[in-house]
């Protein structure tokens, strides 16, 4: 039989499907009939053989795999038909499926052709997890970790450190959990490195933001050390930036130098921050040529502006001259990479290309670009005032040098900048012709810089009261620049000082609407509604900015001026508060918060601040002479004693002090020193009348013999008085406070605390025309120190016709003294037993 079987040649190897189509008639089953093998077969016992028990119905000899490498000889079937694959006359049986795909006899029998076999039904369900199976719990503690990480790193982000921590720390602490749960299931192989390895960096960065920085070192520690961990050295960079916050810099150098041996040569931007760092730390510690090294390394690999920057700072340093000069010029020529300013113009009226540009204009590359240039002109302008002194002989010559090199490079623009920063370095050193002569020279310059010029020139001319100069430079510099808000605030400020308070406050207002964080219009525009007594105009001008300047003291301080001129002492005294907390050792903020409560009748309390302002400023003559009123208010004469002398060495020339001594003396019972002192004033002042009279009544209750001597002296001095007075037109006479008669006394300008005083001694009564006698018991104080000469006033004698030998006590008159017996005292007339004289009679 297999001697007829003949097997369709391979004709054409390119065709794939090539010899399907000629048909070996041994597989033609229509002619099984015909085939005497196959019916002799059929007939015998060989083709009665038992079935096998596979599940798959299969001939009974085992046929081998065919391969492409393996024998191609292989067993007939029972049927005498030749295997698949099987070589027989050197033809090969073409590979066929072991099932049709979709086509069986079925079809010719009305079944549908169903390929896909869609008539079967639906599929059966998916299995469910099984979620308490370890690897499902290990799965979710996994997804839970990472959660927990991205968690830390957002809040992180939002600057809520303290939540980032525990996010990574509950992370830390799950992590270790799935650890040990890997561990009991599967082998240690099959550990999350990655996992592990990102927990513990992010919980050392929470650890670092948050200052932890023993816990962050102990956490790197632990990843640094683990071999497990790839590329684990380069995280003692963030150690030696912990060192460095530290102020541990030999440790930070030695961190830095690790992490640089660690670190390939081919991540040359890493290993320059590095460098850099190093260098800071060499800066800090005072290593200034070490630092050069480093920093003269990255200039020459990769130069960027702030290593350059430091290489100037480290020259500077050690005073190296040329070498600052050529750090200069390198900072000078380090490439911004960045595009021109042309990019962003339109080359044509192209729509599409306009909006292009205009999308482009102010985007986040754009605002980057901004960012990195203000940058590099904020270290030129740095380094060059830095250098400018000393790299020559004189400043001038120094800035000179500067400007011509930034001339020559690509920041041209920042070359008048630096001449305006020349103008201002001769103000510092007070040499005010050479800041206006070089201001002066920008008067020709485009219209920003003349702007400028011209608004620190009419400063200039402010400072030195010329309003006239100020005001012309101030409209230069309003007309040269319109929004420039300096300039119309100094415009302002001209205004301001010729009266003009409406047209002032427009200038402000401009100069508010150009630039709304201008602090100083905003100061002055308040200023401007307290002239106009527009005073809630002016509060809400300090409330606004006081919420700007949150412990400006002059900003407090004109809060609780507005209040108190609005007749609201209790807020007054409120800011006040505030603003001695800012500056404590303030002696007007103490007085006036003294003055305050004495006018709400607290004199306690006024004692305390005044006592405190007189500590630290021992010179105001009116804290002076409230605590010297207030120790007589209390019965502390002696007290008295040490504020009114120290009066008297501020204004020596006044008299009224030195009374004030000398009275104090004498009510406390120390008449000698009271005597002697009263002495001292006339020989210093033979023409006071009230020392005469005192002087007088002294020696008369001593009973010394010099009395008589006063007396005299008292007599002339008031006849004199009176030729003088004679002498004068009557009308003058009147009018002349300085031929007034004796009891009369001028007001002096201060107000003081005289209302407040008026409580103290219980008299309501304090007008300066009042004529004083030696029975006035209910005088104020206050009016009794008015009643002295003033500050400016020069001392007045006295022109009555009569010779009035009683005095007045500047202090008030004396507590009386508690009677001690049930007698009765006779009260002696004054002078009873001594001689005066007829001359002293009463005409």
């Amino acid at each position: 039989m297999m001697q007829n079987v003949h097997l369709a040649p391979e004709t054409d190897e390119d065709d794939l499907y090539s010899g399907y189509n000629d048909y070996n008639p041994t597989y033609d089953t229509e002619e099984l009939e015909n085939d005497t093998a196959f019916q002799q077969a059929v007939r015998t016992s060989h083709g009665r053989r038992p079935p096998i028990t596979a599940k798959i119905p299969s001939t009974a000899v085992t046929r081998p795999v065919a391969t492409g490498y393996g024998s191609k000889t292989s067993l007939a079937s029972s049927m005498g038909r030749p295997m698949t694959g099987s070589i027989q006359d050197g033809v090969t049986r073409p590979m066929t499926a072991v099932r049709a795909a979709g086509f069986t006899k079925a079809a010719f029998r009305g079944s549908a052709f169903d390929p896909l076999g869609q008539s079967r039904g639906p599929a059966p369900p998916l299995e469910t997890k099984n979620e308490d199976s370890p690897e499902e719990k290990i799965r979710q503690l996994e997804k839970k970790v990472n959660e927990l990480v991205e968690e830390s790193c957002i809040a992180n982000s939002c600057g809520d450190l303290k939540l980032a921590l525990e996010k990574a720390k509950d992370a830390g602490r799950k992590e270790r959990v799935l650890v040990r749960q890997r561990e009991q299931v599967t082998t240690p192989e099959n550990i999350n490195l990655d996992l592990t390895y990102s927990v513990l960096f992010n919980l050392a960065s929470q650890y670092s933001a948050n200052d932890m920085y023993a816990e962050a070192l102990n956490t790197y520690q632990v990843i640094v050390k683990n071999k497990i961990f790839s590329n684990a050295g380069r995280l003692k960079v963030n150690m030696g930036n912990i060192y460095l916050k530290q102020r541990n810099y030999s440790k930070a150098i030695k961190f830095y130098r690790m992490a640089l041996d660690q670190i390939p040569s081919v991540h040359k931007e890493m290993r320059i921050k590095i460098m850099q760092n190093i260098g800071v730390a060499f800066i800090k510690t005072g290593q200034y040529s070490d630092a050069i090294n480093s920093f003269e390394h990255i200039m020459n690999m990769a130069p960027n502006l702030k290593a350059g920057f430091n290489l100037i700072l480290s020259y500077f340093a050690i005073g190296d001259r040329e070498k600052m000069k050529k750090a200069f010029q390198k900072l000078i020529a380090v490439s911004l990479e960045i595009d021109d300013d042309d990019k962003y113009i339109s080359p044509s009226d192209d729509t599409h290309t306009n909006l292009v540009i205009e999308a482009i204009k102010n985007d986040h590359l754009r605002q980057m670009e901004h960012e990195r240039k203000a940058m590099a002109e904020k270290y030129i302008m740095t380094a060059a005032k830095l250098i400018a002194p000393v790299i020559e002989s004189s400043f001038a010559v120094g800035y000179d040098w500067c400007v011509e090199v930034v001339k020559a490079s690509q920041y041209v623009e920042l070359a008048n900048d630096l001449e305006i920063n020349k103008a201002i370095t001769y103000l510092r050193q007070k040499e005010f012709n050479q800041a206006v002569e070089t201001l002066k020279m920008f008067e020709k310059k485009d219209s920003r810089v003349k702007s400028a010029a011209a608004t620190n020139l009419s400063f200039l001319y402010y400072l030195e009261n010329e309003f006239a100069q100020a005001s012309s430079y101030a409209d230069l510099a309003v007309n040269s620049d319109r929004y420039n808000p300096s300039a119309l605030t100094n415009k302002g400020n001209t205004v301001f000082a010729n009266g003009d308070y409406e047209k002032a406050a427009e200038f402000y207002k401009e100069a508010l609407r150009n630039d709304s964080s201008c602090t100083e219009a905003l100061y002055n525009i308040g200023l401007t509604y307290k002239k106009l007594n527009r005073l809630d105009e002016a509060l809400d001008c300090f409330l606004k900015l006081h919420a700007i300047l949150r412990n400006s003291a002059q900003v407090l301080y004109q809060i609780a001026n507005v209040y108190e001129l609005m007749e609201d002492p209790n807020q007054a005294i409120e800011w006040l508060m505030q603003l001695i907390s800012v500056v404590p050792a303030d002696s007007r903020a103490l007085s006036k918060l003294g003055e305050l409560y004495d006018s709400e009748g607290d004199k306690s309390q006024a004692f305390q601040y005044y006592y405190e302002s007189y500590r630290y400023f021992p010179s105001n003559i009116d804290v002076i002479e409230w605590l010297g009123a207030y120790y007589i208010d209390t019965q502390f004469c002696e007290k008295a004693i040490q504020y009114f002398e120290r009066a008297s060495l501020i204004q020596p020339t006044q008299v009224k002090w030195q009374l004030m001594v000398a009275s104090c003396f004498r009510r406390s019972g120390n008449y000698q020193k009271a005597l002697d002192t009263y002495k001292d004033i006339h020989r210093k002042f033979p023409e006071n009348v009230e020392c005469l009279r005192f002087l007088v009544r002294l020696c008369t209750d001593i009973g010394l013999k010099e009395v008589q001597e006063y007396a005299t002296k008292l007599k002339r001095l008031e006849k004199m008085k009176e030729i003088r007075e004679q002498n004068q037109p009557s009308g003058v006479a009147r009018s002349d406070p300085a031929f007034r008669k004796v009891g009369t006394r001028i007001k002096p300008g201060r107000d003081g605390s005289g209302g407040s005083r008026s409580k103290r001694e219980g008299s309501a009564d304090h007008e300066s025309g009042q004529n004083y006698s030696a029975s006035s018991k209910g005088e104020r104080l206050s009016a009794k120190l008015r009643a002295l000469p003033g500050t400016n006033e020069p001392y007045e004698s006295s022109s009555n016709k009569e010779i009035d030998a009683s005095y007045v006590d500047p202090l008030g008159p004396q507590t009386e003294r508690p009677k001690t017996a049930a007698k009765k005292r006779v009260e002696e007339e004054d002078f009873a037993d001594e001689d005066l004289g007829d001359y002293l009679l009463p005409e």
